[in-house]
């Protein structure tokens, strides 16, 4: 959502999918030049296509509707998928001798939000490729509706991400959202009632990327700009091990042996100890909330400092988190129920209902003084979002990711979510990133979740059978993970 949000708009129209088979034949041509040189992804590696070719076989011949769940750590997940759908299965059906008829592509369920920090002309582009929009925060009818129907009659299979949003981070799979499961039995259910005799399968796909070459330098050097930006003097390395052991940072793990990755860690957890002391006396001092920030005590040197040091800092942001998210709903009026995934998504919808007006019949036809009233609604609901959004960008993070295994994969994940959190101090809007260097894509087929199998379950138990669904669904992409 644009940051400038200064006057009232008019209610969010649902964007109804056509799909125009000269957009996706463009986007199919321009697919993989846009993925080298926009998404740095160079190289691109398949397990199991197979399966995938198998099942839009048996979809095309009318034997199977599907949904694709596909992993979410990157906004550049929803373009591997388009090219493993329009380029990798048909050279890998055409490889195993399977027909297929042109083209191999999907129904897309994206968030309605995209487009309004995206442009118009991402949502009309998503449009006329099929996709179908989905409003997270709310029971969305139309939605619902769209994406039921395309999946039981669509001309596609369907995809989308079960996680709902990315979390930057190729090595936590964050908790998926029913959703998934009950479109699924949707589906079942509409082929009961019409007497059609398709399978109805869940299909789980897995997605990482690795750097071709480590990008010590760039990460470094982005580092430097961040510490710069918050305030932090820049270091050399000797002066570095003296200033973190001052602030109780020093830590010591069998997993960091190399001198250039201890520095860099120590950087990190240096610039992230930073944020959160300024960060809780900025909700502390202005916003009234109880954070204390402990005094920095020296760390000593032990096997587990690590781990403590780390625990803390995840202690403490879950504590700054929750902060952010009860000033925005002490604004909004929204009681703090739920995960901070679930009170993100409740928030996000409270600050559309006020800046999207659907209470208000014609803003062209409102006298002065309550547009203009209308309008510091919106401004205030748009700035009390931005709480929301600092939150949501922290929600996945636990404080052990890197120190259980420390590539330089975990280590660029970690410094492009704190450029993310200085880009929004700093106001303005964190994307796109930064490119540290080319990347490889790897994308992994797992085993169909057959969900007509599951169909009596349903019936007996509608709850227990989509839970049951969607935690083997979670397993299975946890799985697949390196």
């Amino acid at each position: 959502m644009p940051n400038s949000i200064t006057q009232v708009q008019p209610p969010l129209e649902f964007i109804p999918p056509a799909f125009n088979p000269w957009v996706y034949q463009a986007t199919r041509l321009l697919l993989p030049g846009w993925m080298r040189w926009r998404a740095g992804i160079v190289e691109a590696e398949v397990s199991h296509s197979e399966i995938l070719v198998d099942l839009y076989r048996q979809f095309q011949l009318g034997k199977t509707r599907f949904m694709m769940a596909f992993r979410h750590p990157s906004t550049n997940d929803p373009v591997t998928m388009n090219y493993l759908l329009s380029h990798h299965v048909p050279r890998a059906a055409q490889q195993q001798g399977v027909p297929l008829q042109f083209p191999t592509y999907a129904h897309f369920i994206y968030d309605r939000g995209i487009p309004l920090w995206a442009g118009k002309g991402v949502g009309w582009y998503y449009a006329h490729m099929g996709c179908t929009p989905i409003r997270r925060g709310k029971v969305d009818r139309a939605g619902l509706r769209s994406a039921r129907q395309l999946f039981a009659e669509g001309q596609f299979p369907m995809a989308a991400a079960p996680e709902g949003a990315t979390n930057g981070q190729n090595g936590i799979l964050s908790p998926i959202e029913p959703g998934i499961a009950q479109f699924g039995f949707w589906c079942a259910e509409d082929l009961a009632k019409a007497g059609r005799p398709e399978q109805v399968c869940i299909l789980p796909i897995g997605i990482q990327y690795h750097y071709i070459d480590a990008p010590w330098e760039a990460m470094e050097k982005l580092l430097t700009q961040l510490e710069v930006e918050s305030g932090l003097k820049v270091c050399d390395d000797s002066t570095l091990l003296i200033d973190v052991q001052e602030r109780g940072l020093l830590i010591q793990s069998d997993k960091l042996t190399d001198p250039r990755s201890i520095a860099l860690y120590h950087r990190i957890l240096r610039l992230s100890y930073h944020l959160l002391e300024r960060m809780e006396q900025f909700y502390s001092k202005f916003y009234h909330q109880n954070l204390k920030s402990p005094a920095a005590t020296e760390t000593q040197i032990m096997p587990d400092s690590a781990f403590a040091t780390n625990q803390q800092l995840a202690t403490r942001l879950q504590a700054l988190l929750n902060s952010a998210l009860t000033v925005a709903e002490q604004y909004f009026a929204v009681q703090p129920n739920g995960s901070l995934t679930d009170r993100c998504r409740r928030l996000e919808q409270a600050g559309w209902d006020w800046i999207y007006r659907e209470d208000l019949s014609s803003l062209d036809e409102l006298p002065e003084v309550e547009r203009r009233l209308a309008d510091r609604v919106a401004e205030e609901a748009n700035l009390n979002l931005w709480h929301m959004r600092l939150a949501e960008t922290f929600v996945s993070v636990t404080g052990r990711y890197v120190i259980e295994q420390p590539s330089c994969e975990r280590f660029a994940e970690t410094l492009l979510l704190l450029w993310d959190v200085v880009t929004r101090l700093k106001g303005e809007f964190p994307f796109p990133r930064p490119q540290l260097g080319s990347q490889r894509v790897k994308v992994t087929i797992g085993e169909p979740l057959s969900v007509s199998d599951r169909w009596s379950d349903y019936q007996s138990s509608r709850r227990q059978a989509i839970t049951a669904c969607t935690t083997d669904l979670q397993t299975a992409l946890e799985q697949m993970i390196e």
